[in-house]
């Protein structure tokens, strides 16, 4: 059975279809319905930003529909970046320089996230990534959450998973994300605890 991924992210789609390899479900990517205007990310929660991105792309097929927001939640930052992670280095830019760029990387993201935890001690850096999906089928929309707790450090290190996954180390392993690889990730996530949620409510 097919649903539609409310994404253009290559690595987010990737991923869920990893994780529900071995089920009826594979998520297809929006493409062209889902525009990079149609949809703005304005919401100060992650079920509101899931949400708009669900019912935005639901309107125009008609179909189940799955939508995640994630952020990572540093602890010395007062929770930050949060539902902004994506574009965190861009605020900055937009700032600093309000006709300078607009997008950010996530190698941009990572840098601006280091830059203001120099010198903060590894003991006021915690963090955690939180995952929310929405799922809209016939007009009915439905939440998963999940979370994962663990640490940032001062280097990115590793070269898989994408976003911040170079710089935090999960509680209870001494490798990054990045490190660690797709099948340890893929079991121990915050997007994972999430799927997992929704995976036991398609299977029934």
């Amino acid at each position: 059975m097919n649903l539609y991924l409310a994404t253009n992210n290559k690595g987010k789609i990737r991923e869920l279809n990893r994780l529900f390899e071995a089920t009826p479900y594979t998520f297809l990517a929006p493409g062209e319905l889902l525009a990079d205007t149609g949809v703005l990310e304005d919401g100060t929660s992650y079920r509101e930003n899931a949400y708009k991105k669900a019912f935005y792309l639901y309107q125009k097929t008609g179909i189940g529909v799955v939508a995640e927001d994630s952020g990572l939640e540093v602890e010395a930052l007062d929770g930050a970046p949060g539902v902004y992670s994506a574009r965190f280095a861009a605020l900055q830019q937009q700032q600093d320089s309000p006709t300078g760029l607009q997008g950010a990387s996530d190698a941009d993201n990572i840098a601006h996230l280091l830059r203001l935890l120099t010198g903060v001690p590894v003991s006021g850096r915690g963090a955690r990534f939180v995952s929310v999906l929405c799922l809209i089928e016939g007009g009915i929309e439905r939440y998963f959450e999940g979370e994962v707790r663990g640490r940032i450090i001062d280097v990115p290190v590793g070269d898989s998973g994408f976003g911040y996954d170079p710089v935090f180390v999960p509680d209870g392993y001494s490798q990054t994300f990045a490190q660690l690889g797709q099948e340890v990730k893929n079991a121990i996530s915050h997007r994972a605890m999430a799927v997992q949620r929704l995976k036991e409510y398609l299977n029934g």
